[in-house]
This record gives C-alpha cells, structure tokens and sequence, in this order.
C-alpha cells in the first residue's frame, strides 16, 4: 500500500509518497511552482487522475489534470473552467474541486470564486456553470468573508443522484433535489452573530461541511464561531459545540468508515486566528458532537501561532485506523497513522499549505 499525499501551498504543489505504515514519506520536487494552489483532489475511480486548481498571477485559474503520479500535465485549450461569454463574470480562483460517487464515473464538481458551481462529465477535464444555483435570486447578495466570495465545500450524495450540498463564505450552505436545477438554503440553527439579524434564511459563514461515513443525512459543520451537527441532510443544525476550548476554526473532517467520528482543530476566534494558549491540538469525537477529547503528541505545543485552514486537514481512505494530515499556515504538515492521537512531521518550511488530499494507489 502507497499513500499519496497532494500539499497545495501558496506557491506549488508538493507530492509525497508513504509507505505502508505512513510513517515514512518521500516529498518530491514541486509542481507549478509560484502558482497558488487553493484545490486539489484524487480520483480513484477506475484508475488514479490527480486534479490541481491552480492560479497563475499572469494567466490566471484553472484546472490541470495528470494520470500519470505528476509527471505530465493537461490542461484543455481557453482553460478548463470559464464563463460562458454571455456571462458578465470571470473566474478569480478554484477553491474546490470534488469527484462524484463510484457510481458517477467522470462526474466531477468544482466550487469556485466568486460563488459558482461546476460540473465535469469527463473527469475534470472540461467544466460546465450549474446555472441553477448561479441564477439564484439570493447570489447578488451574497458577500465574500476575509478569504473571498467562493463555494469551498461540494458534497454530491452517496446514494441519491438528486442531491448535491455546497457550502459557502459567506452565503451559508445550500441544498439541490433536483441534480442542480433549483437550490434551497439550508442553514436553520446555524447562527450568523455579526448580522442584525442572527438568525437569517441565508448569509451565514460557514467554513466546512462533512458527512458522515454512515449516517447520510448526518452532516457536520464548522462555522465562523459556531460548530454544528444535522440529523436530517441540512434541513435544520444543533450546536455541538460545548465541549471544544473554542467555537471558531476552519476543517472539519469526518471518518470515512466510521459513523460518529469527525475532527476540528479549534482556533481561540475570528480576530485570533491561533491555536489556544499557542499550542496545536486536533480535537475528535466519536459520539457524533455529544463529546469531543483533545489528541497533540508530535504536534508543537509551545508559541505555535499558525492556523490551519479549511481543506489543510484530511483523511485518507485506508478504513480503520484511518490516516490523518494536516498542513499549517507556516509551511509544515503532520501526518498522523494512528487517528489523530500521535503525529510526525513530513514536511516542514513549504510555502503557506492551502490543501491537502490524500488516498491509497498502486
């Protein structure tokens, strides 16, 4: 068994191998080397395609494709995704991008900035806007939050071919019954604090959502201050908070076997975005939000004021005990094969680490 481990940074991607006990890694030469690299994804699906949103500052955004580990890349002619030219819009950066069930060979969804939905028949090659949700009567109000206006989370249902659930910052999360022809806000009990009205239908900023491994209508969330729990697909949100040192952060990583287990990494609030008391801590519950216990062995404990973003924690797809990794915003990244409870460095002084993916090939 080989872990492959993508590290989108500020400027590049990284590409490690680990061996069978994902403790020792191999990280190879960067790829698109001063291009920012805010998605990246692993498709496994009949083969291995690894999938890079990258942003040039000169050419700008687009989606890169290899089937080959990194070592050729292609992008199609005009770039993969772009506006139709009767929209009076222009993609600024890929924030996500997001391969469909087993069953949904070639499907691949994108989540971009500003806030719009994408979809790809041919395996991420080419992408088509999901006008359903760019033609809300809700999107020309929607506003960016500190990183921008951009849908970061796609999650396509396991076994409804119906639905799909984005989530966005700001604009909160939204839900299609109908393979993206119309779209329902679907944010109620997740509280918007900084708004007049805290409690709004829509404009909530959440940071990430999870589904569960079993469960699928349990969906988790981290929100800006707010850390939340659905029973019912999105339909309504409780707190789970009680019990973190803090209700603000960015991941949320569900297991991908185990149904109740999800993971946060806590930071003090919105206008301190460091770990508490400057010591990095991964947080787990495996009673689905009832209680959360604290994990830090190998990860720094003294004057750490690095935070971890939205999509730089991940799981692989090993099963159980599942792998974890997580990238901070001073260029290291942790790797842990135990489930959270014991990490080792893998990589430390990369540029600012945007995303990670992880997944088993041959």
């Amino acid at each position: 068994m080989t872990v492959l481990l993508m590290i989108g940074t500020r400027k590049g991607l990284w590409i490690a191998r680990g061996n069978d006990d994902r403790r020792g890694w191999d990280l190879g030469d960067p790829h698109f080397l001063m291009q920012e690299i805010p998605a990246c994804a692993i498709d496994i699906r009949g083969g291995t395609r690894l999938l890079v949103g990258a942003r040039s500052e000169h050419w700008g955004p687009s989606v890169f494709h290899s089937d080959d580990y990194g070592s050729t890349w292609n992008e199609p002619d005009g770039g993969a995704v772009r506006f139709p030219a009767e929209v009076d819009a222009a993609v600024k950066a890929v924030w996500q991008l997001s391969p469909d069930t087993e069953a949904r060979t070639g499907t691949v969804w994108a989540g971009t900035e500003p806030s719009a939905l994408w979809r790809s028949d041919d395996g991420g090659e080419t992408f088509a806007l999901v006008d359903g949700l760019w033609d809300h009567p809700h999107r020309p109000t929607w506003k960016p939050g500190g990183g921008g206006q951009a849908i970061h989370t796609v999650l396509p249902h396991p076994t409804d071919d119906e639905q799909v659930l984005v989530a966005m910052s700001t604009g909160g999360v939204y839900r299609t019954g109908d393979r993206g022809r119309s779209w329902t806000p679907s944010n109620t009990g997740i509280k918007a604090y900084f708004l007049p009205d805290p409690w709004p239908e829509y404009g909530q900023c959440v940071h990430k959502v999870a589904r569960d491994a079993a469960d699928r209508d349990r969906l988790f969330a981290q929100n800006h201050h707010g850390v939340y729990r659905s029973a019912d697909g999105g339909s309504s949100w409780t707190s789970i908070a009680a019990g973190l040192p803090s209700d603000f952060g960015f991941p949320m990583v569900a297991h991908p076997s185990r149904s109740g287990t999800a993971w946060v990494v806590p930071l003090v609030a919105d206008g301190e975005r460091v770990p508490p008391a400057g010591r990095l801590a991964v947080w787990r519950t495996t009673d689905a939000g009832d209680s959360w216990s604290s994990a830090s062995a190998g990860l720094p404990q003294e004057e750490f004021f690095a935070s971890v973003l939205r999509d730089a924690f991940t799981a692989d797809d090993v099963g159980d005990p599942t792998g974890l990794y997580l990238g901070a915003r001073d260029g290291s990244v942790y790797a842990s094969a135990d489930e959270g409870e014991s990490w080792s460095e893998i990589a430390r002084h990369l540029p600012d680490i945007l995303c990670l993916r992880a997944a088993t090939v041959p």
